[in-house]
């Protein structure tokens, strides 16, 4: 590994006097003698060993960006907002036709399943430290995986007096994540990760709580815990959440990490015009003398220091229609302010278009600007954000919410509160699940309901599609309308046509006859 590494690093450096001896590359962006490229030379390592030597440092300004940054925690709230919303709902969706089953029977076994879920996910049993609800949770999850790159869970096993479920969860800081007493990195454990040789996570080292007190202090006594990734028969012990972008990667970095530079910058760019602006403010004029100090000297009689000491202490009180005396040969020039200066709107939003797309979000989702917004570009924008929204939704129910559900779904089964034969031979069809989140909103309602009812009509969707779009279950929708309709009708708020009653078909009886015998035709009564 370090001959691989220090052959590497030789090649690098020795890259620009190769390309020069044998001439200009092929490829215009790999050349190493244009101007523009010669000190361009980014490393081209694993992704374990470009990430984790800087991670520390982009993790901390990270943090630094969303407590002192109001663009950066804004957008960050914002995603929390789209994606997080206020949790995810359960719409639990098993696989019947390979169980075996009717959509009746998956009808009933979901919506029990969903009761069971509402109850513990809505209390605090979840939460091993009773603070926190699932929708809370999954909140906290989402922000430290954008904001630090990754989250961590640890799935416990915890007999409670307030729930009848013993499954619940701990989140933990993923700073605590770490090689045991500072480790050099090695093939199977790496970021405080265990791996076996196909780079499957074995177990993982969490740092015991480093810091207590008051002040945060640094205790020598720290130990570090290794917590196996299952437990013998499968279950899972710990939850790690992190988007991968290279092969091999183990930790996560955090979403500002390419414009932190540009944050910055706009920070300080920022922070530098409104400086200038208040000086500028506390200066109303300048007034010039165009007398030098011997000139000065013999027209007042005196020392010249002496005379401007005192000038420098005269104030004049200005009110409406004031007049300013000036001393002998004194200019008044009222000072014209040049900051901040006509490109910086301009500039600054430039900035923040090239911030939101490295983010995923337009400019207007961004800064909350639609002023120069129509219609038509701000469906464009959104639907654009929502298209990044529902991808980070999807992964947030895949690597979090499902295997939330999965444990807790494991311990309601065994203790009998859900009927689900061959269980563990059929984990996954039972466990298969969608997760509702917040709805997408209207831009015009009137036109997108139409458009709804168009696709409804035309066979395009379903009214689960639909509602789900705004967050909605479709079934709670229809019994609600249902359950509307007939409170209505009990009142007397819908009357019943009676214009629209079915008309009865029975033939006449004629005279003289019985119901059973048919009239004689072109016979009399």
């Amino acid at each position: 590994m370090d001959s691989t590494l220090d052959f590497l690093l030789k090649a690098q450096e020795q890259a620009p006097e190769l390309s020069a001896a044998w001439g200009d590359t092929a490829h215009a962006g790999a050349s190493m003698i244009r101007k523009q490229l010669t000190n361009w030379l980014p490393s081209r390592l694993p992704a374990d060993v470009d990430l984790l030597p800087d991670l520390p440092a982009l993790v901390a300004r990270a943090r630094d960006l969303n407590r002192n940054n109001g663009v950066a925690a804004g957008t960050l709230q914002t995603l929390q907002d789209n994606v997080a919303g206020h949790g995810l709902r359960l719409a639990a969706m098993p696989d019947y036709r390979a169980l075996g089953k009717d959509i009746q029977w998956a009808e009933d076994w979901s919506r029990n399943v969903e009761a069971l879920w509402r109850t513990y996910s809505e209390s605090t049993a979840c939460d091993v430290a009773n603070e926190l609800n699932f929708a809370s949770m999954t909140q906290l999850v989402f922000r430290s995986a954008i904001e630090n790159g990754e989250a961590l869970a640890l799935a416990l096993w915890q007999p409670r007096k307030d729930s009848q479920f013993n499954t619940c969860f701990q989140l933990i800081e993923p700073d605590r994540l770490s090689n045991p007493y500072g480790m050099l990195p090695t093939a199977t454990m790496i970021g405080g990760i265990e791996k076996d040789s196909f780079g499957r996570p074995l177990a993982y080292y969490i740092q015991d709580q480093p810091f207590w007190g008051g002040f945060w202090t640094l205790q020598l006594n720290v130990r570090w815990t290794r917590v196996p990734a299952e437990t013998p028969w499968g279950r899972k012990r710990v939850l790690h959440m992190h988007s991968i972008e290279r092969v091999g990667q183990t930790r996560g970095r955090p979403l500002l990490t390419p414009v932190i530079e540009q944050f910055r910058m706009l920070d300080s760019y920022q922070r530098t015009e409104l400086q200038s602006a208040i000086v500028n403010a506390l200066i109303a004029g300048i007034i010039e003398t165009p007398l030098d100090a011997q000139s000065l000297g013999q027209l007042v009689g005196q020392d010249p220091s002496a005379y401007l000491i005192k000038k420098n202490e005269y104030r004049v009180s200005l009110e409406g229609g004031s007049v300013i005396p000036l001393y002998p040969g004194d200019k008044m020039t009222p000072f014209v302010p040049a900051r901040p200066t006509n490109t910086f709107p301009s500039f600054v939003e430039a900035l923040s278009r090239q911030i939101g797309t490295a983010l995923g979000l337009p400019y207007e989702l961004a800064l909350k600007d639609f002023s120069k917004t129509n219609y038509s570009s701000a469906r464009a924008a959104l639907l654009e954000a929502w298209r990044f929204f529902t991808v980070r939704r999807a992964w947030l129910a895949t690597y979090w919410a499902t295997p939330c559900y999965k444990l807790w779904l494991e311990e309601a089964v065994n203790a009998g509160l859900v009927d689900a034969p061959d269980y563990y031979a059929n984990q996954a069809l039972y466990s298969r699940a969608r997760w509702i989140g917040m709805g997408r909103g209207y831009i015009d309602p009137t036109k997108e309901a139409e458009a709804a009812q168009l696709r409804l009509q035309g066979h395009m969707s379903t009214l689960e599609l639909e509602c789900a779009e705004q967050g909605l279950d479709w079934q709670e929708v229809m019994e609600q309308q249902a359950l509307e309709q007939r409170r209505q009708t009990e009142l007397g708020l819908i009357e019943v046509d009676l214009s629209q009653a079915p008309v009865s078909k029975e033939k006449p009886v004629p005279e003289g006859g019985s119901p059973s015998e048919p009239a004689t035709p072109g016979g009399g009564q």
